[in-house]
């Protein structure tokens, strides 16, 4: 169980700089709001707490983007990130549309570049791809990568159980790969990388599993603070229960509020390893970066899935920062932060062509 609220709060001000704390225990307020005690979600004033920013085609510290529905039939869109055009500065309106449609038809770059497709955290019911702190790490993404980033709107739990938030990732990666725009390099290829935080990471992970099925080549996947769990507590689960930010309630509370009516927490979308679940030796995975927060109590579970990659023969790069808490990558005022943007922009490089 969860130890006393002021001890828990003292050491993860002892943990993590004041502004990480005050930007994680707000969303930890707010989020303790709309869960209610029936599996049931305050979806209304979740959408008036969010703070969004919208898309802007005007240069924002080099960095440009706009919104673009993928598939009407669910409401499915992206929010496409691009380093801004350098004569763009001073730009009318039409001026500053006509370079997104040009954008859009364009043909394949002769000059290779990474398409990430970013799926935002949020354990499957909260935040979305216009959500201020992700549209922020979208952005650092396209200054490190030198490339798009496309950051998927998928739909969320309780609303849309499992397999929804897939479904529309598999939707998204497969519009990237069919856009002419996206390809570039030798061979005008798709050269796409997947990546997620939380549920995002989860997401990620199954996406791709999706794609070495199908044969479908991806470069990598950059996992941060992915969200896996199972029935059975492990022992991260246990001692950081409620320490910094998270408690296994909240844990079960949206795995309950994701996964089909019936299943447990062995079910293969939260246990992709688990006693149901299915091993990858033999199929064509991918490259995995995964960033592992020591003080995240779901540590032990990334840890495993690490592991469960490397013995059925895939390639994984761990960075295990072990006084890290979750959400540390969202803003820039730590080594880990700043050592693990580091580790993305080498990963993205070497695995390019």
């Amino acid at each position: 169980m969860a130890g006393s609220d002021e001890v828990n709060r003292n050491e993860c001000k002892t943990a993590v700089p004041i502004h990480t704390w005050v930007l994680i225990s707000n969303f930890k307020l707010a989020y303790n709001m709309l869960r209610r005690a029936d599996g049931t979600f305050d979806r209304d004033l979740a959408e008036y707490l969010d703070r969004r920013v919208p898309p802007d085609a005007r240069a924002q510290e080099g960095v440009s983007s706009f919104d673009h529905v993928i598939d009407p039939s669910v409401g499915l869109e992206v929010r496409i990130y691009r380093a801004a055009a350098t004569n763009a500065a001073g730009a009318g309106a039409a001026a500053v549309t006509l370079p997104i449609l040009d954008f859009l038809t364009g043909a394949p770059s002769p000059d290779p570049f990474p398409v990430i497709l970013f799926f935002h955290g949020g354990s499957f019911a909260h935040s979305s791809s216009s959500t201020a702190i992700y549209d922020n790490l979208c952005r650092r993404f396209v200054k490190l990568s030198k490339g798009v980033v496309l950051s998927v709107n998928y739909r969320r739990a309780p609303e849309h159980r499992y397999p929804c938030a897939y479904d529309d990732g598999w939707t998204a990666l497969k519009w990237a790969m069919s856009q002419p725009f996206l390809r570039s390099g030798e061979g005008a290829q798709p050269r796409v990388f997947l990546s997620g935080d939380s549920s995002g990471g989860n997401i990620a992970h199954h996406v791709a599993v999706r794609a070495a099925d199908a044969g479908i080549r991806i470069c990598g996947n950059i996992l941060l603070n992915a969200m896996f769990g199972g029935c059975e507590r492990t022992d991260s689960e246990r001692r950081l229960d409620g320490k910094y930010f998270v408690t296994l309630q909240d844990r079960d509370w949206y795995w309950k509020a994701y996964l089909p009516e019936d299943a447990d927490r062995d079910h293969p979308a939260c246990n992709p390893f688990g006693p149901n679940g299915r091993r990858l030796r033999g199929l064509p995975f991918t490259k995995s970066l995964i960033i592992v927060s020591g003080l995240d109590l779901t540590c032990d579970r990334q840890l495993a899935y690490a592991e469960g990659l490397r013995e059925d023969g895939h390639h994984v790069k761990l960075v295990y920062r072990e006084k890290a808490t979750i959400g540390f990558y969202l803003l820039p005022n730590t080594d880990h932060y700043h050592e693990v943007m580091e580790e993305i922009a080498d990963f993205l490089r070497a695995n390019l062509l």
